[in-house]
């Protein structure tokens, strides 16, 4: 059988099959295994808990924080795939996935292979979403998605907008800001934020309690901590949305809205009706100029290589008819495709068993 990627949900695969004794191919199209996190921007820190980030069998080592770096998290995922034995091969690309009778076969390069199974572990970092902007071509400015981010020093001296207020284009907002770059962040409907820990438990612990609660009333407790966390950080600076952190990940952390506070970063509620030569024209008719723009509108399922084979949901994922396996083909599955305020790491963990089960029946 196939993995397409080797990131944590492809590693965590790999490793729970190799376990059982189930023989696989663990592709990646980069140049080293978890090229999506080895890119991410310099400062980035997991959301989520180092007890609760972990793949299957292997803790992080002692000392790490609570909150581990993007550079702590990319050296466990290598001490993970030497610990566990993983072969990884990198550099292959799947262009293409097709049926031939009970088999898959995967185009790598121009050559077929051929697979009993297929894992779908590409993820979303490896497909950023930019929206269409009108007048984008007349702009003279750069304009990058926040995939391209690294850190605050190519945009010294520049008027900075970053459009988009997910815990991406939060925290490179922030950071900006904090680095004394004049910056802008534009918010279309606005964003529930919630304290990354709470009494020094971290909200995905708390988050993942409440799962066995029913929707309503889970609902109920993210507005009883919504108001618990205002009474301690203030009136909201973000617009709130229509709905509940617990129905979309919320932003983690008071980091923006600390920058915004402070004067460090200018909050813009609206969306961009046109860009110009030296900055972006806005829905109530005003003006702005800006010599950069930053992206930070989302990813989606990295699924351009099944084409047509599978149905998707309104935000691109695969129809499953459970946490993992296509609802339309078989012998197809999906690993770290599952992101919700559990944390993704964990999702990632719990559907590599599963899928490592049905794998080795």
């Amino acid at each position: 059988m196939v993995i397409i990627g080797a990131g944590p949900a492809g590693l965590a695969t790999a490793a729970e099959l190799s376990r059982r004794g189930v023989a696989y191919r663990l592709l990646e199209r980069g140049p080293t295994l978890g090229t999506s996190w080895v890119n991410a921007y310099d400062s980035l820190t997991l959301h989520t808990g180092r007890h609760m980030s972990t793949l299957p069998g292997r803790d992080f080592p002692d000392g790490t924080p609570l909150f581990p770096t993007r550079d702590q998290f990319v050296a466990y995922l290598r001490d993970y795939a030497a610990g566990a034995g993983l072969k990884v091969e990198t550099g292959m690309t799947v262009s293409a996935l097709r049926r031939d009778g009970n088999e898959w076969v995967a185009m790598v390069k121009g050559i077929d292979v051929r697979a009993s199974a297929i894992v779908m572990a590409t993820g979303i970092m490896s497909n950023p979403v930019e929206p269409e902007i009108p007048g984008r071509a007349s702009f003279a400015g750069s304009i990058t998605h926040s995939v391209n981010y690294r850190n605050p020093g190519p945009c010294a001296g520049q008027r900075v907008l970053v459009v988009g207020v997910g815990n991406s284009g939060g925290e490179i907002a922030s950071e900006l800001g904090r680095a004394g770059v004049d910056v802008t962040i534009l918010v279309r409907r606005g964003a529930n934020v919630v304290p990354r820990a709470i009494a020094g438990i971290p909200i995905q612990y708390l988050a993942a309690a409440m799962r066995r609660l029913p929707i309503g009333a889970r609902r109920r407790v993210s507005r009883l901590m919504q108001r618990v966390s205002e009474f301690r950080h203030g009136a909201p600076i973000l617009p709130r949305p229509p709905w509940t952190p617990a129905d979309a990940v919320p932003v983690i952390g008071f980091h923006l809205v600390d920058a915004i506070r402070e004067g460090k970063v200018r909050l813009r509620v609206g969306t961009i009706e046109s860009l110009e030569t030296g900055g972006a024209r806005f829905a109530d008719g005003s003006r702005a100029p800006f010599d950069r723009i930053i992206l930070a509108t989302g990813f989606a399922p990295a699924l351009d290589a099944l084409g047509t084979l599978v149905r998707r949901d309104e935000k691109g994922f695969a129809l499953r008819t459970d946490a993992v396996t296509s609802a339309d083909q078989p012998n197809l599955y999906f690993v770290g495709m599952r992101y919700d305020t559990t944390g993704a790491i964990a999702n990632i963990s719990a559907d590599a068993r599963l899928v490592a089960r049905r794998l080795s029946r």
